[in-house]
């Protein structure tokens, strides 16, 4: 009886130490002062955290009809991002970009500023609140459908904030789709606006990109209806000698899909960051 007392403590203690270790999801509530509103974001800090430790970010963006917490609810394995800022000793966020903002800030409604939002004013709340290295050179962006155009999108046009960018079946060119996603409520119609549809759109923007100013990996599955354009944007930064990596996986636009290329993702981000060192 003491044997087996003794060994059921022993797992009760195993079972404390591994949860202890666990990273810790926080939900946290941010503020746009310019759509004076508050936010919603989820931040994961590793299991290692510690205020006397700094660490490098990666934000991660929803698609659109999304929100701030599809990564821990959606994706197969709900532990995939906890894990993951875990195994890389990172912090991961996931903002919401209100169902269908597409990461940019509207010309059309003012409430949709979040080109804003995500590169400025996160990004500050971010680095105020928490213990992290404030450079871009430990800073990453990555997200799935609509948030994998809205990370190559807000990168190229800051920069200064981003050193590495991904986009996981990402929708880098709004124009053969002038009817889907709330996109035309965002900038108009196409027919009415077609250079804010051009000027908007991921792949007319690597003209911004000098070869090796970003660190890029984007995928797609072939079965993907956003293949296309991304072969696309493959092609013109080939065309611009910009280097990247592009990955073509079987799948669609599925979470099975998203849950699996995260993991490629990070380890991109990782070896980036470790290349900082």
């Amino acid at each position: 009886m003491r044997k087996i007392i003794v060994n059921s403590i022993l797992i009760a203690l195993l079972c404390y130490c591994v949860t202890a270790k666990a990273a810790i999801i926080d939900t946290v509530l941010t503020y746009s002062a310019a759509m004076h509103k508050n936010i919603k974001a989820v931040v994961i800090k590793p299991n290692g955290y510690s205020e006397n430790k700094k660490f490098a970010t990666v934000y991660v963006l929803h698609g659109a009809g999304g929100k701030y917490s599809d990564w821990l609810t959606d994706v197969p394995d709900k532990q995939t991002l906890p894990k993951l800022a875990d195994l890389y000793n990172l912090i991961i966020i996931c903002p919401d970009g209100n169902v269908s903002s597409w990461y940019f800030d509207s010309p059309v409604d003012p409430a949709y500023k979040y080109e804003t939002y995500i590169s400025t004013e996160l990004v500050s709340y971010i680095d105020s609140h928490y213990s992290t290295i404030k450079d871009r050179s430990k800073r990453a962006i990555t997200g799935l459908s609509m948030g994998g155009h809205g990370a190559l999108y807000l990168a190229f046009k800051h920069q200064n904030i981003y050193g590495a960018c991904g986009s996981m079946s990402g929708g880098v060119d709004l124009r053969p789709f002038p009817n889907n996603w709330d996109i035309a409520k965002r900038l108009g119609k196409y027919s009415d606006y077609p250079e804010r549809w051009e000027t908007n759109s991921v792949v007319n923007l690597v003209y911004l990109l000098t070869p090796n100013s970003l660190a890029i990996t984007f995928d797609c599955g072939s079965s993907d209806f956003f293949y296309q354009v991304n072969k696309n944007l493959h092609n013109e930064l080939l065309e611009r000698n910009i280097p990247h990596d592009f990955t073509v996986r079987p799948g669609g636009h599925t979470w099975e899909y998203w849950g699996n290329s995260i993991n490629y993702q990070m380890l991109f981000f990782y070896n980036f960051f470790s290349l900082g060192k």
